[in-house]
């Protein structure tokens, strides 16, 4: 009456103590025999204590029993069995866990102290013993944990468990699969543990010299992260090109005719610019050298490295800038597609968005036209309606506006006479004071 338990570290064979827990023995063998074991994770190990699994949900707080599969809801927990005692005195002995009130369920875990733990003897059930498999209990027992909650980094499993002999008859209730179940998307996606075929730790079996070029690699893609953050870069994984050379500490005298005839003795240059203020138009005493090959550029810079030129001691240096395949331009010469720090369309960049800006004007110069026309079209529509509705009126009605409209210029005219008849009797009274003014 034994099991063998297929572990990620390695196979553990368990002989169960049919006589003395016939229950607890009935509960294990069957869950195996069920697969219910299988992926199962080891989710409590204490050094020199215990390691507890038999979980499904790998919390610790879930679980059932074989008789609540047979018997429903109410039986989901049964009764630990007491008589005979057995004592926790060895390595390797196999108990249920005590869900409380002396009931048990699926969980179990295995002893790794050497010298007992007598104070579990009253609360949790001894029913089997490991006999095969003290390697990988020693695996269990050097595993690193969280000192909280003491769960493993390492994602361990029981990946298979087999039944190597079973006394008792299977029940109808039950059913047994004919294979082991697959894994689900969760538990292969489990992003809180140490897969088995990582490493612990990152830099296992590395030479300091490649841990610190890692370093380097990291420090230089969280900074072009950073620039993408900003707006300096566009990507992140973007790269200069190896055939452009960065030339400094220049003389303000050195023009780009100078430079373009001392480098190409190297080799092709495709573009030789001196970067000058916008303003001033004055050298800011660095440039750019654009090769046609890397081996030309990759020559030069092994030769013209603190090289005297118009009494200055330049500096030259592989460029880091990728700024020239957006907007950097000469003149607005045509340069290649893959060459020089110019546009392939031989456009200035001012002069491009200046044509940008004049589209920009003509499309809302034709949306107001267009808002224009839709309000003068909506404009005729209503009057014409208007013009409609003045037909359909009735005649009484046409008759009683003209009546309306008559009798308004009546009384306008009325008020015109009144006020010039007004007007004449004060030109009399005037014209009375006067008379009377001359007689005095």
């Amino acid at each position: 009456m034994s099991v063998l338990l297929e572990t990620s570290l390695g196979d553990i064979v368990i002989d169960l103590f049919t006589k003395e827990r016939p229950n607890c023995s009935l509960n294990f063998l069957k869950l195996c025999k069920m697969k219910y074991y299988n992926l199962c994770q080891f989710h409590y190990i204490e050094k020199d204590y215990v390691a507890q699994t038999g979980d499904p949900t790998g919390t610790g707080r879930g679980g059932e029993s074989v008789f609540g599969m047979m018997y429903g809801e109410q039986a989901r927990f049964f009764e630990k069995e007491v008589v005979p005692k057995l004592r926790h005195n060895r390595r390797g002995l196999v108990s249920f866990v005590d869900g409380g009130n002396g009931m048990l369920g699926s969980q179990f875990f295995i002893t790794l102290s050497e010298d007992g733990i007598d104070y579990l003897d009253e609360k949790h059930t001894i029913f089997g013993q490991v006999t095969e498999g003290d390697e990988t209990l020693e695996a269990l027992n050097s595993q690193i944990c969280d000192e909280k909650d003491h769960s493993p980094y390492r994602d361990i499993r029981i990946n298979h468990t087999t039944v190597i002999h079973d006394p008792f008859e299977d029940a109808k209730a039950l059913s047994y699969p004919r294979r082991s179940p697959s894994p689900t998307m969760e538990q292969l996606l489990v992003v809180n543990k140490i897969a088995l075929d990582e490493n612990e730790e990152e830099n296992e079996g590395k030479s300091a010299a490649e841990i610190e070029e890692e370093m380097r690699e990291k420090e230089a893609i969280a900074q072009a992260q950073i620039l993408e953050m900003v707006g300096d870069l566009r990507h992140a994984d973007e790269k200069p090109m190896d055939n452009v050379l960065f030339v400094c500490k220049l003389n303000e005298v050195t023009t780009d005719e100078d430079l373009e005839i001392i480098f190409s003795r190297f080799g092709k240059i495709v573009c030789c610019e001196v970067i000058k203020d916008r303003r001033t138009k004055k050298s800011l005493q660095y440039a750019f050298i654009e090769f046609e090959t890397n081996e030309a550029c990759e020559q030069a810079f092994f030769k013209m490295d603190n090289v005297l030129i118009d009494d200055r001691r330049i500096h030259v240096d592989f460029s880091q800038s990728v700024a020239k395949n957006y907007k950097w331009e000469k003149g607005g010469a045509k340069k290649e597609d893959k060459g020089g720090f110019g546009r392939n369309d031989g456009r200035p960049i001012r002069q491009e968005r200046r044509e940008i800006k004049r589209e920009e004007g003509r499309e809302v110069k034709r949306e107001y036209e267009r808002d224009i026309k839709r309000e003068y079209g909506r404009e005729v529509k209503r009057e014409v309606k208007r013009e409609e509705r003045e037909r359909s009126r009735s005649p009484r009605r046409r008759r009683d506006e003209g009546r309306d409209r008559s009798r308004e210029r009546r009384d306008e005219k009325r008020k015109r006479s009144r006020s010039r008849d007004h007007g004449k009797s004060d030109e009399k009274r005037r014209r009375e004071k006067s008379r009377e003014r001359s007689r005095r």
